[in-house]
């Protein structure tokens, strides 16, 4: 049986940056099941001293020490977390000292800096390119694709749908998404709703047992969820994106961030925004 730790992501913001370094750093421990516990906007005494109350709560009933990924810019409310019974890790304290040191000069303090709307550019960008990828999701409208940075292609649930909202929401990625048929895939050539746009095109495939898995999930023991269609459906996609010259990525063992950064780095895609 793995051992069981809690993990709290603590934060006077919304703590997204805590959770995301966070869970980086916790991929790195197979051996070990993680409870988390995501308790954001922590400004103030008060809420700071409820929060060590809940971690001490949680070292007590499972007898080991929780560890806190913390993101906190009003020291004090730091330092009153970091006296609980836990393992405490601020990623603002442990990066603004060496920046202050280095800057020769102390940093500003100010709350909500990391995820407000300071950018008004990057915050515009960002809704524009996630309206962008949602009104051209599935091949619904293509008369939009002169507008795309990039259009994904693949056959159905091969992850091209969440990938073009994270593009659209992290870096302000204008993305599309087409989806092969059976009648593009015996063609075997580029439907062409997406032929005039080839070098924007970037195909995503899958292992065909685990795409019969995700269908399966969604029609059960239909001809679209059955282990010969999705075998046959993955070997025609990847004929074509090899025939067609089609940069492609096998997605099945990659997080969406990971396909993510590997669609912008394959295809030399800007960041218009940084996440």
């Amino acid at each position: 049986m793995k051992q069981r730790r809690t993990v709290f992501f603590v934060s006077d913001q919304t703590g997204v940056t805590a959770e995301t370094m966070g869970h980086s750093l916790l991929t790195q421990f197979d051996s070990l099941e993680f409870r988390t516990v995501t308790l954001p906007f922590i400004a103030g005494i008060d809420k700071a001293r409820e929060v060590v109350s809940r971690i001490n709560l949680a070292a007590r009933e499972q007898g080991t020490r929780p560890v806190v990924f913390a993101t906190f810019v009003d020291t004090e409310v730091r330092d009153i977390v970091r006296g609980a019974e836990c393992l405490f890790l601020d990623f603002f304290d442990a990066f603004l000292g060496p920046l202050e040191r280095e800057f020769g000069e102390l940093s500003t303090h100010a709350l909500g800096r990391a995820h407000g709307v300071t950018d008004i550019r990057a915050y515009t960008q960002r809704i524009s390119a996630t309206n962008f990828a949602l009104a051209n999701d599935d091949g619904a409208h293509t008369h939009d694709y002169d507008r795309a940075d990039v259009i994904l292609i693949g056959v159905s649930r091969s992850g091209k749908t969440p990938t073009c909202v994270y593009l659209a929401m992290h870096y302000g990625t204008f993305a599309a998404n087409y989806p092969l048929t059976d009648e593009d895939l015996q063609e075997g050539r580029l439907p062409p709703a997406v032929a005039p746009f080839r070098a924007r095109l970037f195909g995503l495939t899958i292992a065909s047992d685990r795409l019969q898995q995700i269908r399966q999930e969604r029609r059960p023991d239909s001809r679209y969820a059955s282990t010969r269609q999705c075998a046959w459906e993955v070997r025609a996609a990847e004929r074509m994106f090899t025939k067609e010259g089609v940069p492609y990525l096998d997605t099945t063992e990659c997080s969406i961030e990971e396909i993510a950064a590997r669609v912008l780095e394959r295809l030399g895609i800007p960041r218009h925004v940084r996440p």
